[in-house]
């Protein structure tokens, strides 16, 4: 696509079965800075799958994640070794989990949530740390007032913003997000798809999004991709691909929306 800059990812031939069951065939595609990709299907299309492969918790059995690392140029994430993986990552990419529960220190302050990150790679100064976690307090438009809070003082959509804060704070280059609006209610959801559109642009992000809902793809994404039985069957402008989708798994998934 042209009106994007540097290459971020690009996945090629990658596959990950469980037993007899094949969650990932053969994906390949490539993501640039600024471009925000849109995954959907089914439960059990192998969407999650490929998101854990991505964000380095799973291996898969073939293909490869090459991902651009600061200041060492592109590398494949799974030829890494296990250390430098682990060390490299936060400055890569940052997963938001459906659930933000997962992604918290729920024993650790709202502010401690935010520096933790920071800390981990070096920063050990309380007084920028704090500085650092009331801007982010802002960025995701959370009170700077609640640094002090735990999470579990926080609603549902509150904690997804601290999480969201938490996985920016180190400036990756590239965010992973699965079901981010998952669960929560309707105008909980439509403000924080706001505050993910609006950082996406802030911060020139590449990000991917895994997905059911169709509205919040055609919402965050600017390309589509659609998955089936761990296939990716079409892909595509996210406008394109729901307004004149060309495989009827995707018609399906389209006609079923607008009949809700």
């Amino acid at each position: 696509m042209t009106g994007f800059a540097e290459q971020i990812l690009k996945v090629e031939g990658l596959s990950k079965t469980f037993g007899r069951m094949a969650a990932c065939r053969n994906i390949s595609f490539s993501l640039h800075r600024g471009e925000v990709l849109g995954i959907v299907g089914e439960s059990g299309s192998g969407k999650s799958t490929l998101l854990k492969c991505l964000a380095g918790t799973l291996p898969p059995d073939t293909g490869t994640v090459t991902v651009a690392v600061p200041g060492l140029g592109h590398r494949d994430l799974w030829r890494m070794e296990e250390a430098e993986r682990e060390q490299l990552l936060p400055s890569i990419l940052s997963l938001i989990h459906q659930n933000p529960r997962d992604g918290l220190r729920l024993d650790v302050s709202a502010g401690g949530n935010i520096s933790e990150p920071l800390m981990t790679s070096g920063n050990r100064h309380y007084g920028s740390l704090r500085t650092v976690a009331l801007e982010w307090l802002r960025n995701v438009e959370i009170d700077p007032i609640r640094v002090d809070d735990l999470p579990q003082t926080f609603s549902g959509g509150m904690q997804q913003r601290l999480q969201i804060a938490r996985g920016l704070v180190t400036h990756p280059q590239l965010v992973l997000m699965d079901e981010p609006t998952g669960g929560l209610d309707v105008s909980v959801q439509a403000k924080l798809l706001d505050l993910l559109r609006r950082l996406v642009r802030e911060f020139n992000l590449a990000a991917v999004i895994v997905t059911h809902d169709l509205g919040v793809a055609r919402l965050l994404s600017d390309r589509l991709m659609v998955m089936q039985s761990g296939r990716v069957i079409e892909t595509g402008l996210t406008d394109r691909v729901l307004e004149d989708p060309r495989q009827a798994y995707t018609q399906l998934l389209v006609s079923s929306v607008l009949q809700v």
